[in-house]
């Protein structure tokens, strides 16, 4: 137990009376995580500076010219800002965290600070979710890592995602977090992760570092040329949201609630129907007697003919939907 006298374990080097014991609860992990996340937030917040703009947006119109077909301008800008500023311009992150190091004082943080110098850029595959960490291997590598989820969405097991990666603070050996941008894909794109191995096993002595960043673009315009968006549905899921939404849209409602359900249903669960509306028929009949939306009140067999699909089916996916739900309110 920690005297009041004693230096406070959080690293402050201030007695613990001075400085945690009001906050009780509070441990030297979670002060040690929030205090990174600042510095984190903090380098978005100021960074790229005015004189660095111009060469971030020629080095974002670049890669524009070749993804703007494919994906969304927004989503090439933030994949483009980590390149910039991890890939090409290391020399002002590496001098954002001379500055934060001259600010923090716990010994912990910039002991974490120390090992952030070159965030890693990778591309890895899920083996396994828990409530706090993804299990990722590194597909180049074969390594696996621990990844900290940011968000509560479901992540199935075989998807695949690109990020860069920082230590994250815990004592834990192969632990990491995403620096910013944690993009997921689906699973329709297996082959251009197959084929990206390939390419990385043809190179000559190369690091994963240099290929990473000298193959960048490559990767994006392969899984553009395999038809991904930037979507993280795959078709079948992206299928059986736009019947839900078409009929929303056709008797005038909307449900962010029910869409919401859908797409962690979709994903977490990965029903195998053999057609989309059987899923978004069973999805509209729940929603009705769940109360999802107003003014709307069909029967069993109207819901199914809307679809052109037999009640049978779309009970099925009903009835999985409220299991589904039930099981979610149990695990909360």
């Amino acid at each position: 137990m920690v005297g009041r006298n004693d230096k406070c374990p959080c690293g402050s080097g201030k007695k613990y009376k001075k400085c945690c014991e009001s906050k009780e609860a509070v441990s030297v992990a979670e002060v040690t995580s929030e205090e990174l996340e600042r510095v984190l937030q903090s380098f978005y917040d100021e960074y790229p500076e005015r004189k660095d703009i111009r060469e971030y947006l020629n080095l974002a119109n670049e890669w524009k010219q070749n993804l703007q077909q494919n994906f969304s301008e927004e989503m090439i800008e933030a994949i483009v800002l980590d390149e910039f500023f991890f890939h090409h311009r290391e020399d002002i992150w590496q001098g954002y965290l001379e500055k934060q190091k001259k600010k923090l004082i716990r010994p912990v943080v910039l002991k974490v600070i120390d090992q952030w110098t070159s965030p890693q850029a990778i591309i890895g595959e899920v083996l396994g979710v828990d409530e706090e960490y993804l299990t990722v291997k590194i597909i180049l590598t074969d390594e696996v890592i621990q990844l900290r989820r940011e968000v509560d969405k479901p992540v199935p097991v075989g998807v695949h995602l690109y990020c860069f990666i920082l230590p994250d603070g815990t004592e834990n050996e192969n632990h990491f977090l995403a620096v910013s941008s944690l993009i997921f894909f689906p699973i329709d794109h297996q082959q251009v992760f197959t084929e990206f191995i390939k390419l990385f096993e043809k190179t000559d002595g190369q690091t994963t570092e240099q290929f990473m960043k000298e193959q960048g673009m490559s990767f994006w315009k392969m899984l553009a040329n395999d038809n991904y968006d930037g979507s993280e549905f795959t078709n079948f899921e992206a299928g059986v949201l736009q019947s839900i939404m078409a009929f929303l849209d056709k008797h005038e409602q909307e449900s962010d609630k029910l869409l919401e359900i859908v797409e962690d249903f979709l994903v977490e669960q990965q029903p195998n129907a053999r057609k989309e509306v059987a899923i978004a028929a069973g999805a509209i009949r729940f929603g009705q007697e769940k109360g999802l939306f107003d003014s709307i009140q069909m029967t069993v067999k109207e819901i199914a003919e809307s679809f052109e699909v037999s009640p049978s089916s779309m009970n099925k996916y009903y009835k999985d939907l409220l299991a589904y739900e039930e099981q979610k309110i149990g695990v909360e």
